[in-house]
Order: C-alpha cells, then sequence, then structure tokens
C-alpha cells in the first residue's frame, strides 16, 4: 500500500514539475527585468497588480510585493527545481507566506532563509510540509522546541518575534530572519540555551542595519 501511495505521489510530482517547467523561461525574462530596472519589477508586478485591483493595498505596496515574489521564485529556481516547482510564495505586505510539500526538512529551511534574501520581506510565515520518515517522538520534541522559544520570545517585549523565523530539525534549531541589534540576538540565543532537548544552534539572522547574515552555531 505505501509503494502504491508513493507511486501515486511521485507522479502527480512529475506532472506539477512539467507544467511548471514551461514557465521557467518566462520566469527568467522576468527575473531579468526587475533585476535591472525599475520599470522591470512594474512589468514583472503586473499580474498581480491587476488581480489585486481592489485590494486595500497602495500601488506601490503591490509593487513591491510582486517584486517580492518574483525574486523569491527565481532565487528557488536558482537554488534548485525541485524547490522552484514544491513551494509556493504568496507576498501581503512584506509578509512571505510559504506552501507546499518538500522531501526533506534541508529543503524547508532553505526555503525559508532564501525567502528572507528579498529585499522589503518583513515576515516569513512556513507552512511547508515536509515528507520525511522521522519518528513521531522526534517530530513532536522538534515542534515542542519551535512553538516553546516562540512563545518566550513573543512575550519578550525587547524582542521583535515576529521579525524571526525557527525552524526546528533532528533538535538543530535554525533561526532565521533581521534582528533590531546584537543585544536582541543575544536575548534569543539565551532562551534557547536554557530550554531541554536542543542539541544545536545555527543562526542565519542578519542585524537590521547590516545587510549580511549574523552566521553562527552553537
Amino acid at each position: 500500500m505505501r509503494k502504491i501511495l508513493g507511486w501515486i505521489r511521485d507522479h502527480k510530482r512529475t506532472a506539477v514539475r512539467n507544467r511548471a517547467l514551461r514557465s521557467i523561461l518566462g520566469v527568467f525574462f522576468v527575473l531579468a527585468l526587475t533585476r535591472c530596472t525599475p520599470t522591470g519589477m512594474a512589468i514583472g508586478a503586473g499580474a498581480e497588480v491587476g488581480s489585486a485591483a481592489m485590494e486595500e493595498r497602495s500601488f506601490s505596496d503591490i509593487v513591491d510585493d510582486a517584486t517580492i515574489k518574483t525574486q523569491t521564485k527565481g532565487n528557488f529556481l536558482f537554488y534548485s527545481t525541485e524547490l522552484f516547482v514544491d513551494v509556493g510564495v504568496t507576498v501581503k505586505e512584506g509578509r512571505v507566506f510559504l506552501t507546499g510539500s518538500v522531501r526533506k526538512p534541508e529543503a524547508r529551511i532553505e526555503a525559508v532563509k532564501i525567502a528572507w534574501r528579498s529585499e522589503g520581506v518583513k515576515e516569513v510565515i512556513n507552512e511547508v510540509q515536509v515528507e520525511d520518515d522521522s519518528s513521531l517522538l522526534d517530530a513532536a520534541r522538534d515542534r515542542w522546541i519551535t512553538t516553546k522559544l516562540r512563545v518566550r520570545i513573543t512575550l519578550d517585549k525587547q524582542i521583535r518575534a515576529v521579525n524571526y523565523s525557527i525552524e526546528t530539525v533532528n533538535r538543530h534549531v535554525y533561526l532565521m530572519g533581521i534582528s533590531q541589534n546584537s543585544d536582541e540576538l543575544e536575548r534569543v540565543f539565551g532562551y534557547l540555551r536554557s530550554m531541554p532537548y536542543v542539541r544545536r544552534i545555527i543562526s542565519h539572522v542578519r542585524l537590521k542595519n547590516n545587510p549580511a547574515a549574523q552566521k553562527r552555531g552553537a
């Protein structure tokens, strides 16, 4: 039964990829425009502007959101075809929503890291599912760590929790996003160090006034 379900899943995935690959050339064209000129950004945002005309977003917000989406999908494509095909991107007022299904936890983490690279991103909400064979105990423990840290930093008024993405895989905690300053980031690290089960901390958080990620492991 498992083999049959696996075959069906792979068949569906292949069909989706075939459809997506036909649009890759068009994506490259849009990316070339958006990376060269402001006019190109507006062109790349054309479809989004048309579909969002009735929303309560300003024209500039719509263009900015469309540009973030185009850049993110393009970066997915440059990383791997699988990530481009398997992960959907929706952007509203600088908030990036990721959906879909990937085969490995590492791909889910990479999707979040890539999403944070686009200019103007305020928050990344990751709803990508993982087709992984981890035990129920491992998965429950990882979710506990992520949830516990999220609650702690949300209740801490000295931390802007919305600017952080947290992913836990086999008790390895990945932090991504933007920190207001080094003191705020240290507070987040402090919470993690006090939590049980955490095996390692890997940070890809960048400081607000520093475009480079403060990559760090502990």
